[in-house]
Formats: C-alpha cells, sequence, structure tokens
C-alpha cells in the first residue's frame, strides 16, 4: 500500500505531538477522503493489558480525520488547524485489537458547513472490521 507520509512526517499535518500522536501512516488523501493506518505500540497511552482501548480507537478516528483535513491545508499552503470532536454517533466497537497489530481506517467526508465537518469512518484490522462511526467535528481556523 502507497504511504505519502509516515512517521515524524504525519506531525507536519496534525496539530497532536507525542505522546497523543494516534496516526502513523497516511496512505491517501484528498477533499473527501483519506486512509490512515496506526501500528499499535506497547508504549501507547491508550492500550490496557496488550489491547488498544475504546478512548485509543475514538481518538484514532479523529487523528484520521485531522490528518485528512490537515494534509489539505498543507496542500493548499495554510497552517494546519485545530480540530474539536463535536459529536460521536452509531459508534459500534466490535473487538479490541492487540499490541503489534496495525489499523487502517477510511474516513469520509459526509458533510461540510461552517468549519463543522460531518465524518463516517471505519476501522480494519487485518480486513475486520474494528470499529465505525460517524463523528462531527468542529475545525478552528
Amino acid at each position: 500500500m502507497e504511504v505519502i507520509a509516515t512517521g515524524e512526517e504525519i506531525l507536519k499535518y496534525i496539530p497532536q505531538r507525542a505522546p497523543m500522536v494516534m496516526v502513523s501512516d497516511l496512505h491517501h488523501a484528498d477533499e473527501k477522503s483519506a486512509l490512515t493506518g496506526l501500528r499499535i505500540e506497547d508504549q501507547n497511552l491508550f492500550v490496557d493489558h496488550s489491547l488498544f482501548t475504546e478512548p485509543g480507537i475514538v481518538e484514532h478516528i479523529a487523528q484520521s480525520i485531522a490528518l485528512q483535513a490537515g494534509y489539505g491545508f498543507v496542500k493548499a499552503g495554510k497552517n494546519v488547524p485545530v480540530g474539536y470532536i463535536a459529536a460521536v454517533k452509531n459508534l459500534t466497537i466490535n473487538y479490541l485489537p492487540e499490541v503489534n497489530q496495525e489499523l487502517t481506517t477510511r474516513v469520509e467526508v459526509i458533510n461540510n458547513v461552517m468549519n463543522v465537518v460531518l465524518v463516517s469512518a471505519e476501522v480494519k484490522c487485518h480486513d475486520q472490521q474494528v470499529a465505525t462511526c460517524e463523528m462531527r467535528v468542529f475545525i478552528k481556523e
């Protein structure tokens, strides 16, 4: 799978910094969608008993949205904005992935009105669905 940005490069597109970075790869991004990845490491703040917990999955989704938006802002010559989770709807978590597994997450913009973005998200691990939700994010430019 193609990688647009990984590791330290990711920091050009998101406002988060260690230890709160919950995305490790950007595979695709355009104005309507992104495909991101996260390698779950043992020292991750959201790992408990070798499992990546629910708050980590939600934060990973939010940062995938931030990465999609930030990539677009940087391509347009603008500063990376800060975003805030405004709402999470229809969250389904099927299982908790383990340390050393890799998540692949697709986010798709459903609607974008006055700096509020509605996004659908699907998180997978080894082609198995980990989680889905809709998330509303307020982007402060």
